[in-house]
């Protein structure tokens, strides 16, 4: 909406993740290291770079592009590793459009801390799917956020989406 009015798109379930107890390590170099997954919401990998779901997700299907490589900095990815990152989040849009017909997208990268990365040691893209009025009452009074798939149905169709394409 470009009305000159700010849109705000509430997350309070996320304080789980703000509050809650980190894994050690980082998440972004031990999970690709295993073969588990769907327990770790893996849905493709590529050579240099894998998509993962968000756990803790802003909307249904929130997806993260990341760099196998533990990169903190946007500027040293090498240019191989920019045009997969590009490829897989572009893949991440059709397979979105093909399980979850969103309306739009959210994209973006928070690098560093300063800018919102929770997890600034290792860069990745976010892509949110967004329907039209996706935010409603229910998460601004109620502080419940109705996501409409769980976890591992949604994990399941993308995978299948993501291997069909």
């Amino acid at each position: 909406m470009d009305d000159g009015k700010i849109d705000i798109l509430w997350a309070p379930w996320r304080m789980d993740y703000i509050l809650g107890a980190k894994e050690k390590g980082c998440i972004f170099c031990d999970k690709p290291k295993q073969t588990q997954d769907r327990e770790n919401l893996i849905v493709q990998r590529g050579k240099l770079a894998f998509i993962i779901m968000n756990k803790y997700p802003y909307n249904n299907g929130h997806l993260l592009i990341v760099p196998y490589r533990h990169e903190a900095e946007l500027d040293r990815l090498t240019p191989e590793e920019n045009l997969e990152l590009m490829e897989l989040l572009q893949k991440s849009a059709r397979a979105l459009k093909g399980t979850c017909g969103p309306q739009g997208f959210n994209i973006g990268m928070n690098v560093g801390a300063a800018a919102g990365a929770g997890i600034d040691s290792h860069l990745h893209f976010h892509i949110v799917p967004r329907w039209n009025a996706d935010t409603n009452f229910m998460p601004i009074l109620g502080h419940t956020k109705v996501i409409s798939e769980g976890l591992w149905e949604t994990w399941a169709n993308l995978r299948e989406k993501f291997q069909a394409l």
